[in-house]
């Protein structure tokens, strides 16, 4: 869960999961030009691919590569877990 939060605690992370959750399957190229284009984040392709790993080690995303090409997926399935984790139930007192 540690490295779920941490990947959550960063704005430009959270930009990305939000692209990639509107539209899946983009390369780093696609991402950079969003995050730039949309949202005025400037940012190298390094540090975007190093986003992408963290958000990759927190199984938030996904990767698969074709020819050369790698395109990321969004993985909703952790955020899924935090709020099984700790179920709203409100008692009236």
């Amino acid at each position: 869960m540690a490295d779920l939060f941490h990947a959550l605690d960063d704005e430009t992370r959270r930009l990305i999961l939000d692209e990639l959750s509107t539209r899946d399957g983009q390369t780093l190229f696609e991402i950079c030009t969003t995050l730039t284009m949309q949202h005025g984040v400037t940012l190298t392709r390094q540090a975007v691919s190093q986003h992408l790993a963290v958000l990759e080690s927190a199984a938030l995303i996904s990767t698969e590569r074709r020819g050369r090409s790698k395109f990321h997926y969004f993985h909703p399935e952790p955020l899924a877990r935090i709020a099984e984790r700790w179920p709203h139930t409100r008692s009236t007192p």
